[in-house]
């Protein structure tokens, strides 16, 4: 009898953690205008995980109007932007294994869509969050903020 107790016991905590674990969806469109449709991103604070997608609505190739979805501390957004121009599209127009990059989905075009799922955990509530578009030139307008709790 405490043989079984104990196994049961096991499982419990074993399943524990994934039942304490919440994604959160976020769907977020993207046009031919250079426009993300939302500036503001609100995550919950016992979201553990997201599962992120982005939608590029507009009829434009990826070569010419390639979008993606990037998640820096806003600190980090500019100079990540500005060493994504140098890169290509194949590298999304980010800096490889860059550590500064959050999360990031490649770069899509007109009715594409793509989805990137990360963990909360290098999130700090109340940090200080932006998203934006890697694609050259496009990181001045297509951005906005992500709020983490």
């Amino acid at each position: 009898m405490k043989q079984w107790a104990w196994v049961a016991g096991l499982g419990a905590a074993l399943l524990a953690p994934s039942a304490m674990a919440r994604v959160c969806a976020v769907n977020i469109d993207s046009t031919d205008q250079m426009t993300f449709s939302a500036r503001q991103i609100t995550l919950a604070a016992d979201c553990t995980e997201v599962a992120l997608t982005l939608r590029h609505t507009g009829r434009m190739a990826a070569t010419a109007m390639g979008h993606n979805w990037v998640l820096t501390r806003t600190a980090d957004y500019q100079p990540v932007a500005m060493a994504g121009m140098r890169g290509t599209l194949a590298d999304s127009y980010l800096p490889k294994g860059d550590a500064r990059v959050l999360a990031h989905t490649k770069v899509i075009g007109g009715g594409q869509s793509t989805s990137v799922r990360f963990s909360t955990r290098a999130l700090q509530k109340g940090g200080d969050y932006t998203f934006f578009c890697s694609f050259p030139g496009h990181f001045a307008m297509m951005k906005g903020t992500l709020v983490f709790g």
